[in-house]
C-alpha cells in the first residue's frame, strides 16, 4: 500500500554486462518495482559508491583461477546477472509497504543492511551476496527491499547523503573484520587502505572498542586520519623496513592484529610486524583480509604462518547482529560519516573514473544522488566546479 503517488517507470543506470564505464547505461523507462511480501518500497535518496561496484561490472572476483573474469557465486550458480541495477549502501524514504509490513513504515526515512542473507540466522553469513549484485540495488529512483533489513534512522542530525556514505558495505565488513579477529580494548591494530570506505570505518570502530589503530596511507592524508582516531600513519609508499617503523609509532611493540584491504606484496610485512617479539603478546597474531588491492595473489611461507601460529580470516560481508549494532552506534552519534562528495546518478561514468583516479584529497565515500534529488538532497555536497 502507497501514500505516495508511485509512478510505472523510474530513471536508473543499468549495468548491461561485464566491462567498462559504457556498460553502465542511463535508462527512464525502467519499471518501477512493487514490494512482495515482507518489503518496503524505498524512494531513493542516496546510494554510497562502493569499490565492489566496479570489481564486480569488470569481472574481477576470481575464485579458482587467478585469470579468471567472473562474478563470485557463493550459493553454487553466479547471482549477478544482465541487466541489474547496483548500488548497495541505499538510503530513502519508506513510500510504499507489501503485505505483511505495518502502514506506519511510510514515511520512515533509513538506512538499508545491503545483503541477501541466505536464511534467518543472526550470527553467520555464509553465502553472502548483496543488493546491487544478485538484486537489484539504489542506483535508481525506487528499490523494493526487505522491511526488516531496511533500519529506520531517524533525520535531524545526519543529511541523507552522510548516513549512505555509514553505509553497511563499508562498516558491516569493517566491523566482521574486527570481530572475526577478535579484537579487543588496548589492542594495537593495523589498517590498510586507510582513507577508503572500510579503511575509515575500521578507525572509528577501533576506537569505539577501545583499541588503538594505526594506519597505513599516504602521508597527506595523516593529518586527516589522525583527526578521525588514527594514533599514527605509516607511508604505504614505502615498505622497506617496515618492521622498525612499527615499533617506532608502537614504543616497539609489535602489532596485534591486522585488518588488511591490500593484500600483495604487503602481507608479508604485515606479518613481519606482528611476529617480531611473540613473547609480549596475550593473543594470537591475526590477519583479517577483505580486499586485494595491491594484488590477488601474495607469497607467504607456510611455515611463517604455522610456527608463528598466525590466524588468517577471509571476511566478505557480515551478520545481522552486527549490522544491528551499527545502526544502534549511528542512531547513537557514535558512528561518524566521512563523505567525500556527491555525484548526480545521471553522471555515474564520471564518477566511477574519479573513484578510480582519486588523488591525495580523497578520504572517505562517494555518494551517487538521483537527479530529481539532486537539489534537496546532493548539491551541497558536490565537488567544487
Amino acid at each position: 500500500m502507497s501514500k505516495h503517488a508511485v509512478p510505472d517507470t523510474m530513471k536508473a543506470m543499468v549495468l548491461t554486462g561485464h566491462g567498462d564505464v559504457d556498460k553502465l547505461v542511463y535508462r527512464d523507462d525502467v519499471p518501477t518495482p512493487k514490494p512482495g511480501r515482507g518489503e518496503v518500497l524505498v524512494k531513493v535518496t542516496a546510494t554510497a559508491k562502493n569499490n565492489t561496484d566496479r570489481k564486480a561490472r569488470e569481472g574481477l572476483y576470481p575464485t579458482k583461477d587467478k585469470g579468471e573474469v567472473t562474478s563470485f557465486a557463493m550459493g553454487g550458480k553466479p547471482t549477478l546477472t544482465f541487466p541489474r541495477i547496483q548500488g548497495a549502501d541505499i538510503v530513502g524514504n519508506v513510500v510504499a509497504v507489501g503485505e505483511g509490513v505495518d502502514e506506519s513504515r511510510i514515511g520512515e526515512r533509513g538506512l538499508l543492511d545491503f545483503n541477501i542473507y541466505a536464511d534467518q540466522r543472526r550470527d553467520i553469513n555464509l553465502t553472502p551476496d548483496y543488493y546491487g549484485h544478485g538484486a537489484d540495488g539504489g542506483f535508481a529512483e525506487y528499490v523494493a527491499v526487505p522491511s526488516d533489513q531496511f533500519h529506520h534512522v531517524p533525520k535531524p542530525d545526519l543529511a541523507d547523503a552522510e548516513l549512505a556514505a555509514m553505509g553497511m558495505c563499508s562498516y558491516q565488513t569493517a566491523y566482521h573484520m574486527m570481530t572475526s579477529a577478535r579484537i579487543k580494548a588496548g589492542e594495537r591494530v593495523l589498517v590498510t587502505g586507510a582513507s577508503g570506505g572500510v579503511g575509515t570505518a575500521l578507525i572509528q570502530l577501533c576506537r569505539i572498542v577501545g583499541a588503538i589503530p594505526y594506519a597505513l596511507s599516504q602521508p597527506g592524508k595523516a593529518d586527516a586520519l589522525k583527526a578521525l582516531g588514527a594514533e599514527a600513519v605509516l607511508d604505504r609508499s614505502d615498505m622497506s623496513q617496515f618492521e622498525e617503523r612499527v615499533k617506532a609509532v608502537t614504543g616497539g611493540a609489535p602489532l596485534d592484529a591486522v585488518m588488511d584491504l591490500a593484500g600483495g606484496e604487503m602481507t608479508d610485512r604485515f606479518i613481519d610486524a606482528m611476529i617480531f617479539d611473540m613473547n609480549s603478546r596475550s593473543d594470537y597474531p591475526r590477519l583479517s583480509i577483505a580486499g586485494a588491492s595491491a594484488g590477488n595473489v601474495s607469497e607467504i611461507m607456510w611455515t611463517r604462518i604455522y610456527l608463528y601460529q598466525v590466524q588468517i580470516f577471509g571476511v566478505s560481508h557480515g551478520t545481522r547482529e552486527e549490522a544491528e549494532q551499527l545502526v544502534a552506534w549511528i542512531r547513537s552519534g557514535q558512528l561518524k560519516p566521512v563523505l567525500h562528495a556527491a555525484f548526480k546518478l545521471s553522471d555515474l561514468h564520471e564518477a566511477e573514473r574519479y573513484f578510480v583516479n582519486r588523488g591525495s584529497g580523497y578520504l572517505g565515500k562517494i555518494v551517487i544522488v538521483p537527479d530529481s534529488e539532486w537539489a534537496e538532497h546532493g548539491q551541497v555536497f558536490a565537488l567544487p566546479s
